[in-house]
């Protein structure tokens, strides 16, 4: 499987060169393309694994791939460098998060559809807390998920989204409302803010989402359960753990996240098993999800 990697200026991309082509994690699954980059580091991302060549445009990479990953820091330009290779019919996997708007994921997924193949994307910490699964039955019925994780409000990638967007997978993918139905029909589609004494309050018919100097808080609810996001400003000394709590009828599992060297390796996998098999590792919906809640965020918590 010849792979193309799009964004460089993200660590995520030396994992993916390390993983795929110089370890030779998943086999025959190797990045044989860089594109995106200053010669500089191109240059340097080659020489760690055997890159075979490099080009200006995502576009330039149709036909001399299998697949795309894209990696930019930025999530705003996820969907220009995602939705030509969708469109052609390369399938892609995008780093955290999706997009930056509901707007851009709904069109990653709209180009996905039109090129007829599938398309995916994932923080890593959605698949360390999958790891939690086998251990929820003693719990009982679900009641609340609580994700807890750094923020940096003013980072140039995407403002609160960028580190954001950990905790707020990390809600959503262990969150199953008793109902049945998804998170996405019940979160805020519009957040009207207003701001009392120091606290700035976001409320909707489903969800409500708060901020202090320091942190904010993102609260969604379906039937009997909820989930909660909170996010904690990084300052000089360092940041939160990653944490997360779920509650049950008949007990609590807290767990902090704690991530290996090999922390983006999990994801790589699943996008390397979607190409092959075709199938999605998660649904339009589940994609959907954490980029609105994202989107819902950053209105009340701006940068």
């Amino acid at each position: 499987m010849r792979l193309g990697l799009i964004g460089l200026d993200n660590t995520h991309a030396d994992h993916a060169i390390r993983h795929l082509n110089a370890e030779r994690a998943l086999g025959d699954v190797r990045i044989v393309a860089l594109c995106g980059g200053t010669a500089e580091r191109t240059a340097q991302l080659s020489g760690q694994g055997g890159v075979e060549f490099g080009v200006d445009r995502p576009e330039d990479l149709i036909g001399r791939i299998d697949a795309a990953v894209v990696m930019d820091r930025d999530p705003a330009l996820h969907r220009p460098h995602a939705e030509p290779l969708l469109k052609a019919g390369i399938p892609v996997f995008v780093d955290k998060p999706l997009a930056g708007s509901v707007a851009d994921a709904e069109a990653i997924l709209a180009a996905a559809r039109t090129g007829g193949v599938p398309v995916t994307s994932s923080s890593a910490l959605r698949w360390a807390v999958e790891a939690l699964r086998a251990r929820l039955d003693d719990l009982g019925e679900l009641r609340s998920v609580v994700a807890t994780g750094p923020v940096q409000r003013d980072s140039p990638y995407g403002g609160v989204a960028f580190y954001g967007v950990h905790a707020v997978e990390m809600a959503l993918h262990l969150f199953e409302p008793p109902s049945g139905e998804p998170l996405i029909s019940v979160l805020p589609g519009a957040v009207l803010a207003t701001a009392q004494a120091g606290v700035t309050h976001a409320t909707s018919q489903a969800g409500v989402a708060h901020e202090t100097a320091r942190a904010g808080v993102a609260h969604a609810t379906a039937g009997a359960a909820h989930a909660v996001v909170n996010l904690v400003e990084r300052d000089a000394e360092g940041a939160v753990p990653f944490t997360i709590q779920i509650t049950g009828t008949r007990g609590v599992l807290a767990e902090p996240m704690t991530l290996g060297k090999d922390y983006t390796l999990p994801a790589l996998r699943k996008f390397a098993d979607m190409v092959e098999t075709g199938k999605q590792p998660l649904e339009e919906a589940e994609l959907l999800a954490p980029v609105r809640l994202m989107e819902a965020i950053t209105r009340t918590l701006p940068a």
